[in-house]
C-alpha cells in the first residue's frame, strides 16, 4: 500500500479536475473558500481583488465598449466588479455551483453578465474579446498540451491587439516546495468527503520539468479515490517563450495582477500578453 502511494507518475499523466470542481460536496467547500474575503484560497482576499480590479480598469481602459472574458471566474468576484463599469463581460467556470452563485449576484445587482458552466478547455465561441483573464495561477494547473490548447484558443478569441492577463508561480516558489508524505484522518478538515475518511498526501517534485504534484488518496469505507493537483512553475523567460510560440508578445511583467512592480525573488508573477497584429 505504501509503495503504491509513493509511486511517482509521469508529469501530468492523470487529470482529475472534473472530480474536484463538479462534485457536490467538494464544490460547496470550494465556494466557501471563494467567498471567504480574508483568505487567499480559491480566490484572492477581498482587499487584493479590489486593488486588482482598479488596476485592471485603469491599465486596460475598461469601459462600455470593452469585451472581457474571465476563464475560471468562480463566483464572479472579478466579473461583477468589471460589469459595474459597463464592460461586456463573460465568465466561464467548471463549477456549476459557483456559476449559480455568480448568476444570482448578477441578477441582484442588475448586471448583464454572460456566465457559462463548462470546462474552459472545451469552450468555443465566435465572439471576440479585448481582454482575457485567467487569475489565481490557473494556467499552472494545466498540462503542456492543455496550455497549448488554451493559448491557441486565446489567440483565436482575441481582437487584433487584444490582451491576456494571467499570473503564474515562479521558480522561487518551486524551490520552496518540499517532497513529503502525510497521513491524516479527515485530511483538510473534511474537505474531500462528507463521510469519514483517511487521507494521504504525497508531494512529488520534478526537477527537470519544474513541476510539483500533490497527490491525494482518499480512503472511505467502500471506495478509494485519487486526486492529482499538478502545478507548473515558471521563469519569466520560459513563459515568454511559451506565449511567443502562440503569437503573443509579453507587454509587461508584474509581481501580481494588481500591477505591483516585478520582484525577481517573488513567489508569483503576472504577465500582460498582447496578440501580435
Amino acid at each position: 500500500m505504501v509503495k503504491k502511494l509513493e509511486k511517482r507518475p509521469k508529469p501530468f499523466k492523470f487529470y482529475t479536475a472534473s472530480d474536484l470542481w463538479t462534485d457536490a460536496h467538494r464544490s460547496k467547500q470550494m465556494l466557501l473558500f471563494h467567498l471567504n474575503e480574508k483568505i487567499d484560497v480559491s480566490s484572492r482576499n477581498k482587499v487584493f481583488i479590489n486593488e486588482s480590479v482598479k488596476w485592471i480598469i485603469s491599465y486596460f481602459n475598461v469601459g462600455n465598449k470593452t469585451k472581457i472574458i474571465d476563464f475560471g471566474c468562480g463566483p464572479g468576484l472579478y466579473t461583477t466588479e468589471l460589469a459595474k463599469k459597463k464592460a461586456d463581460v463573460t465568465g466561464i467556470d467548471f463549477s456549476k455551483r459557483s456559476i449559480r452563485y455568480a448568476r444570482k449576484v448578477s441578477r441582484q445587482k442588475k448586471l448583464l453578465i454572460k456566465y457559462i458552466s463548462k470546462n474552459y478547455l472545451r469552450y468555443n465561441t465566435n465572439s471576440r474579446f479585448n481582454l482575457i483573464l485567467m487569475i489565481m495561477c490557473d494556467f499552472c494547473a494545466l498540462s503542456p498540451s492543455q496550455r497549448n490548447l488554451i493559448l491557441t484558443k486565446f489567440y483565436k478569441f482575441l481582437e487584433p491587439g487584444g490582451h491576456v492577463l494571467l499570473d503564474v508561480y515562479s521558480l522561487n516558489a518551486f524551490e520552496e516546495r518540499v517532497e513529503q508524505s502525510t497521513y491524516e484522518a479527515n485530511l483538510l478538515n473534511g474537505f474531500w468527503s462528507k463521510n469519514k475518511y483517511y487521507g494521504f498526501l504525497n508531494t512529488f517534485k520534478y526537477m527537470k520539468e519544474k513541476v510539483v504534484l500533490d497527490k491525494y488518496t482518499i480512503i472511505e469505507k467502500n471506495s478509494t479515490r485519487k486526486f492529482y493537483n499538478w502545478l507548473q512553475y515558471y521563469s519569466t523567460n520560459n513563459l515568454k517563450k511559451e506565449f511567443g510560440k502562440h503569437g503573443f508578445v509579453i507587454e509587461n511583467i508584474y509581481s501580481d495582477v494588481a500591477g505591483a512592480p516585478f520582484k525577481s525573488k517573488g513567489l508569483e508573477f503576472a504577465v500582460v500578453a498582447k496578440k501580435r497584429l
